[in-house]
């Protein structure tokens, strides 16, 4: 294949240029303007989250969560062991100390029986819970959250992968006390970098978005009583950001139409398991991921890598990472296995059937 096919590369709608060409005629190119309230806006919209706040990144938002909810140096945070640094690094900002929960084999996301057995038995009560929603896959959220709640846990979904995903009806990211949704260069929409934190509490992204801003108290001139971040998303992101949104059922629909291709070519080989998807859920399909019970999945990126196909290993899992090396954790091999089988393969969403079964023809024939 002479043509690169990436992983989930940027798909612009048509109207970026458009709404970033009345940015600059408005003069309006840093944070603050019509576009961040429009961003916001439509993101609500389109979840049902009462309040949002559009910021610099998903961690950024991550951390502002973190520091709305009280968590101080010495508390326990719990988080999803299998998942990408950027969901637990806020964590150490707080100088708090992560406690990973391993997956569930049922969805590959945090499992609600090793969450529980933990709240149950732990001498320390963690203050929070960041659930990742793993490669836009909706973790077991309702459970999730009746056990966060009955511990008393503040919850916190990280559904960065996840924007479009729902389970119930409900989408991913609204199930929590915040939710926090990303737009990253390879997310199913982007910005070219940029985050998103929601929540039902008017007051606490009230909060968030004076942290946010340098913690300015309301005074003509600059004064400051507490601590505050730069972490605002400018005017011209966001006119990327609302031409996103404008076609982010078109962006679901096709990455669930290219994991069904990848089913369909690679039905007969029994050994090719894909990551599986809850009852009553739908997920975005951000990525197509399958692992491989037989062939190592190194094999299987080099002929990719050779035919000009982006792929990637699955997260190796937080509490293997060297950072986390003292970490507390509650694990029984489930996401170690995983990572050890898996493979994340080319799902972007200007690829056709064609592209496809070109990819799944070099994963054949390795197996």
């Amino acid at each position: 294949m002479s043509k690169k096919f990436f992983l989930s590369a940027p798909h612009m709608s048509g109207n970026e240029l458009k709404y970033i060409q009345k940015v600059f005629e408005s003069n309006y190119i840093a944070p603050l303007g019509e576009y961040v309230d429009k961003f916001e806006e439509s993101l609500k919209s389109y979840t049902g989250a009462a309040h949002a706040l559009a910021v610099l990144s998903c961690t950024a938002a991550i951390h502002l969560a973190l520091r709305v909810l009280g968590v101080r140096e010495g508390d326990d945070v719990a988080a999803s062991t299998f998942t990408f640094i950027g969901s637990v690094n806020a964590i150490l900002y707080q100088g708090a100390n992560p406690v990973f929960i391993d997956s569930d084999k049922e969805s590959w996301n945090l499992s609600p029986k090793l969450l529980n057995k933990y709240l149950c038995e732990c001498e320390k009560k963690p203050k929070a819970l960041i659930v990742t929603h793993l490669y836009g896959m909706c973790a077991d959220i309702q459970k999730i959250a009746d056990i966060c709640a009955l511990h008393g846990v503040y919850l916190i979904e990280d559904a960065a992968e996840s924007l479009g995903a729902m389970y119930n009806g409900k989408h991913t990211g609204t199930f929590g006390d915040f939710g926090i949704y990303s737009f990253n260069g390879n997310k199913i929409l982007t910005t070219s970098g940029g985050g998103m934190l929601v929540s039902e509490n008017k007051e606490w992204i009230d909060k968030a978005k004076f942290y946010a801003t340098q913690a300015r108290e309301p005074f003509v001139h600059y004064e400051h009583v507490e601590l505050g971040y730069n972490y605002r998303m400018s005017n011209v992101l966001a006119a990327i950001g609302v031409a996103q949104m404008e076609v982010i059922e078109e962006r679901v629909a096709k990455k669930r139409e290219i994991f069904e291709w990848y089913k369909e070519f690679l039905c007969d080989y029994d050994e090719v398991e894909f990551m599986p998807e809850l009852p009553n859920s739908r997920g975005n399909r951000w990525l197509s991921v399958m692992t491989f019970a037989k062939t190592d999945y190194n094999i299987v990126m080099k002929a990719l890598e050779e035919a000009n196909v982006e792929s990637s290993p699955l997260w190796k899992p937080m509490h293997m990472q060297p950072l986390f090396r003292d970490a507390k954790r509650v694990v029984d091999g489930t996401s170690e296995e995983l990572f050890s089988k898996g493979l994340c393969v080319a799902s972007s969403t200007t690829m056709t059937k064609e592209d496809v079964k070109m990819t799944c023809d070099v994963i054949k024939s390795c197996l």
